[in-house]
């Protein structure tokens, strides 16, 4: 299993993160051998939120080789046109380390900001996803009830050919399963809404949907996003941190999200990214809460060596794309 990192786009209190903090977060975390620094996407929230596109392309000069991603980006929001305009110039820039992991989103107050009907999301989303694929390949073909790529031709296009690889954001539902074998190349989990147990369970299911897709399981990624997180030898202030920065922030029970995320020490929290990592989960994107830069040195000496090295490496499916089945 591999870690990645979430960029510190929520201000948590301690004020919003400036150019000068988001580019040596990205560079230590490449120096440290993160994997992937994503970013979320909301226009409006209940904590103020660094915009994650521009963010992204902000440290992609200080991202050495990781892969930059969207976690989830917002196509229908924003618009598929706009999005996959936005998408296609940070490949370009970042030389074509771009995964565009997606969803429709949950926030009603964002859909109303720009005058869509919240009970259409899921329609237009699907239609969104063909319509960012064309786009990508130049394909002014595509008509669909919502969008159109008819005379539509995106300059310059993606630097990866075909456009970037989309993981599909799914909480693990029956329709959102079959939307993620459908139309991804990979599977884009949120950590605060699933158990270890609930997600090796879906992803059982999820295997037999891609193999009715012709699409390989083993060389299809499974990645869990969202995993704030706090290393502490101080178990009191690990529990501090969790009620004061994170359970208001989350509509969901305080004691269900403490079982769920990464606070406390690196015994505990070995032990549960472990349990993610048995259940079928190939890459953790952490997000820390409070004292970003220190909080990856830590994950790196005293949890990574642990999930890295205690039984035999396996060749992962983020190192490639799904490959169709004969």
């Amino acid at each position: 299993m591999e870690l990645g990192v979430h960029l510190p786009l929520i201000d948590f209190g301690d004020g919003s993160a400036d150019a000068t903090l988001l580019h040596e977060y990205t560079e230590r975390a490449a120096d440290l051998g993160f994997r992937t620094a994503a970013a979320n996407d909301h226009l409006v929230f209940s904590r103020p939120w660094t915009d994650g596109l521009a963010a992204l392309a902000a440290v992609a000069s200080a991202s050495g080789s990781m892969r930059l991603a969207t976690t989830v980006g917002l196509p229908v929001v924003r618009g598929p046109v706009a999005f996959a305009k936005s998408i296609a110039a940070i490949d370009r820039l970042s030389g074509g380390r771009v995964v565009a992991g997606v969803g429709p989103g949950s926030s009603r107050r964002d859909y109303q900001l720009v005058g869509i009907d919240f009970a259409e999301r899921w329609a237009r989303f699907d239609e969104a996803l063909v319509a960012l694929r064309a786009l990508w390949r130049g394909d002014t073909t595509f008509a669909g009830r919502f969008y159109s790529t008819h005379d539509v031709e995106l300059l310059p296009p993606p630097e990866q050919t075909d456009g970037p690889p989309l993981w599909i954001g799914s909480w693990g539902s029956g329709a959102g399963l079959r939307r993620v074998a459908r139309f991804g190349d990979g599977w884009l989990a949120s950590a605060y809404n699933t158990t270890p147990e609930a997600f090796a369970e879906r992803r059982a299911v999820l295997d037999g949907l891609l193999i009715a897709e012709r699409k390989d399981p083993a060389a299809f990624p499974a990645v869990l996003a969202t995993m704030f997180c706090y290393l502490s030898d101080d178990e009191d202030e690990a529990e501090q941190t969790f009620r004061e920065r994170v359970a208001p922030m989350l509509d969901r029970p305080a004691d269900e999200l403490r079982a769920r995320l990464l606070f406390g020490n690196a015994e505990r929290i070995v032990h549960e990214l472990i349990a993610w990592r048995d259940a079928g989960v190939h890459e953790v994107l952490l997000w820390p809460v409070r004292d970003e830069v220190r909080q990856l040195e830590r994950f790196r000496e005293q949890v990574w060596p642990h999930i890295a090295h205690d039984r035999p490496a396996s060749r992962s499916p983020l190192t490639r794309g799904p490959s169709g089945m004969t």
